[in-house]
């Protein structure tokens, strides 16, 4: 099998693939090394590559094949990390300069599982800096990265680097994370699929210089796979599942809930929150991805979201009075560019005092509680991930810019404030773009989310892998800095 063939392939296909000696993780490995030198340059998705440790993982592993060894269910499969997350020997840099030297002596709990799992690190991803700095990613140590389906567009973020690198067959799996719908956006506007596990679902490590995050940062960010189709993601899911003492809100709930007597009921939003700000192109995938899981034979009815104006609040309350106290640190590591976003939202969003501030965590209660009698009633509910088309790469300005970005994205907001599990599953092309919408269930029923997700991937296809430089023939020869020129237009 040729390295071009090598690369194209899903993750569960290659664990597949080298478990059978068809082909040793050796090749997997230089196979991907090779896509990321020929596609990297245009979209600038993988920060830095960690070949000495792919490859040297890659020959341990075909040794232990050859050995008789039982292989782990992705061994040999390669998956990038976000510069936010933990891997050994390798600095966490935050896509900032102060943290550039800051080298981790440990994997964090997601990367060590993926590890145990068989999968190979080979490469670090782009992110906003800090993970604070807005939707598009771009960061002070790496600069932009380019959505591979159209360079006027943004990937996304803020792991928007681990989308772009799956969707372009540089990795086979991303992991990254989600505070807010930072999976969930950047994989459909890269047209592939991505988990926001339930809270406490995946152990986790987001210390920064070793200082132990809020409240609203224990609850609110958790890390997440992608992967271009839903059999790869529930593979990377199982290995990513479970508890560890580093992390002691991990929990040992069970990976697949109990089974429904029949098809489970879904609840359609179309417009969460009633804002009529849905665009026809993803109403159009909502209605195909709903009509995708009629034909599954789920019962299907249109649905409001419960307090969904109570979820943006309290998101708003509990996350910005708790980034005015450390604000006057972290604004020194920024530009004036990348700390525009915390400074609109905190416009939209002030501080509030002490007594609301606890006020608000008992809000947050209430509103689960009301999340958790409608998913009695509807265990599984669709609706969309932006409903608008994916925007420029332009860093919002004006109070007014800021609102038309992040307001179509508010259902990633509600469920993240929730802590509840989604996934992100594409639904086809619309005037050339990804299109898709998430798959929503009650607490640790990722099994529900995935199971839809694949019932829709069933009828409506897979859009990935895609070739960048393919993407741009005969076009205008634009290249990754495009972004940069755009973000200041």
């Amino acid at each position: 099998m040729g390295t071009d063939e090598v690369w194209a392939l899903g993750a569960s296909e290659l664990a597949r693939l080298v478990a059978s000696g068809e082909v040793s993780a050796a090749e997997v490995v230089a196979a991907h090394l090779e896509r990321i030198s020929a596609v990297n340059p245009q979209v600038n998705a993988v920060t830095r590559l960690l070949e000495d440790g792919a490859r040297q993982a890659a020959r341990e592993t075909d040794r232990r094949r050859a050995a008789g060894e039982r292989l782990g269910p992705l061994a040999g499969v390669p998956f990038t990390v976000k510069e936010n997350i933990h891997v050994a020997g390798s600095a966490t840099t935050h896509g900032v300069p102060y943290f550039r030297d800051w080298v981790a002596k440990s994997d964090a709990p997601p990367v060590r599982r993926l590890r145990a799992a068989g999968a190979i690190p080979i490469g670090r991803t782009n992110m906003p800096d800090l993970a604070i700095a807005g939707l598009h990613t771009v960061s002070q140590l790496f600069g932009d990265t380019v959505n591979p389906w159209d360079p006027w567009r943004t990937p996304g973020g803020t792991s928007g680097g681990d989308a772009v690198a799956v969707a372009t067959g540089m990795a086979a799996l991303g992991l990254g994370n989600d505070s807010g719908g930072s999976v969930r956006n950047p994989a459909t506007f890269n047209g592939v699929v991505g988990l926001k596990p339930s809270y406490g679902r995946f152990p986790a490590d987001h210390r920064m210089n070793d200082q132990e995050p809020v409240l609203g940062h224990q609850l609110f960010p958790v890390d997440g796979p992608l992967a271009r189709s839903v059999a790869d993601l529930r593979v990377a899911y199982e290995a990513l599942a479970g508890t560890d003492p580093q992390d002691p809100r991990a929990v040992p709930a069970p990976l697949y809930g109990p089974r429904p007597d029949g098809p489970v009921r879904v609840g359609v939003v179309i417009d969460p929150g009633g804002r009529g700000d849905v665009h026809p192109d993803v109403r159009a995938a909502i209605e195909a991805a709903a009509s995708a899981l009629e034909d599954a034979g789920h019962p299907v009815e249109e649905v409001e979201v419960p307090r969904m104006q109570d979820a943006l609040d309290g998101f708003g309350a509990l996350l910005r009075t708790e980034f005015s106290v450390a604000w006057p640190v972290l604004r020194r590591l920024l530009t004036d560019d990348s700390a525009r976003h915390i400074e609109l939202d905190t416009q939209r969003h002030p501080a509030v005092g002490l007594e609301e501030y606890l006020r608000q965590t008992g809000v947050r209660l209430g509103v689960q509680r009301a999340w958790a009698r409608f998913f009695e009633r509807c265990p599984v509910l669709l609706g969309p991930v932006s409903t608008q088309p994916i925007p420029e790469p332009v860093v919002p300005r004006t109070l007014e810019e800021r609102d038309a970005t992040f307001a179509p994205l508010r259902l990633l907001t509600a469920t993240t404030y929730v802590g509840v599990p989604a996934v992100a599953v594409p639904t086809g092309l619309a005037a050339g773009l990804p299109q898709g919408v998430q798959v929503v269930a009650g607490m640790y029923r990722e099994d529900l989310c995935l199971e839809a997700a694949q019932r829709i991937e069933e009828r409506l296809g897979v859009l990935t892998p895609l070739d960048p430089r393919a993407q741009r023939a005969g076009g205008d020869g634009l290249s990754g800095v495009v972004g940069g020129a755009l973000r200041h237009r």
